[in-house]
C-alpha cells in the first residue's frame, strides 16, 4: 500500500481539487439547465396534446358507409373518444362552422369541397381530406394545396398521424 501513497499525494494537489470542484459545478449547472429545458419544452406540448384529445371534436363529412369506416379507424386507435367524433352528411355542410378539425371523405363530398372550405370557421380550421390514391384530379390538387391547414391523405395509418398533428398545431386557438 505504500507505493500508492505517492499517487494519492499527487492527486491531492490543490490544482486537482480546484479543477475537480469546477468540473462538478459545471456538471450540476448543465444538469439543472437540461432539466429546466426539458420541463419548459415538453410541458406546453403535453398540455396541447391533452387538451386536443380531451376537448376537441372531429367532424367527419361522409356518407354512412365511409363514416363508419373512418369512425372505426379513429375509435379503434384508442386515441380518440367516440363521443368526440361527429358525423355530418355532405348535404349539411353548414354544420361544420363549430368544429376545428374537419375530416372529409373525397368520394362522398368531392363535389362540395369548395363549400367545405367556405363553411369552415376560419383558415385556422384544419381540413383533412381522405382519398384513395389518384382519386383527386390533378387540376383540383392546386386548389386544395393553396388552402391553409389542409392535408390530403390516402393511408389510414397516416390519417391518424395527420389528425394528431392538426390537433396539436391548431389547439392554441381554443
Amino acid at each position: 500500500m505504500e507505493y500508492i501513497q505517492p499517487i494519492i499525494d499527487f492527486f491531492n494537489h490543490p490544482i486537482f481539487i480546484v479543477v475537480g470542484g469546477f468540473t462538478v459545478l459545471v456538471a450540476i449547472i448543465g444538469l439543472i439547465y437540461r432539466t429546466t429545458s426539458m420541463i419548459f419544452g415538453l410541458t406546453p406540448l403535453i398540455f396541447r396534446v391533452g387538451k386536443a384529445l380531451w376537448r376537441r371534436k372531429i367532424a367527419i363529412i361522409a356518407n354512412s358507409e365511409a363514416y363508419s369506416s373512418l369512425n372505426e379507424t379513429l375509435s379503434d386507435s384508442g386515441i380518440f373518444k367516440r363521443k368526440n367524433i361527429i358525423h355530418i352528411t355532405p348535404d349539411n355542410i353548414d354544420k361544420i362552422k363549430t368544429y376545428s378539425i374537419i375530416l372529409a371523405d373525397w368520394e362522398s363530398c368531392n363535389d362540395s369541397i369548395e363549400q367545405i372550405f367556405a363553411a369552415r370557421k376560419s383558415d385556422k380550421t384544419a381540413v383533412i381530406i381522405s382519398a384513395k390514391a389518384g382519386a383527386i384530379p390533378r387540376e383540383t390538387m392546386p386548389q386544395i394545396a393553396n388552402k391553409s391547414n389542409t392535408v390530403v391523405v390516402n393511408f389510414k395509418g397516416r390519417l391518424l398521424n395527420d389528425i394528431l398533428n392538426s390537433l396539436i398545431t391548431t389547439s392554441f386557438d381554443e
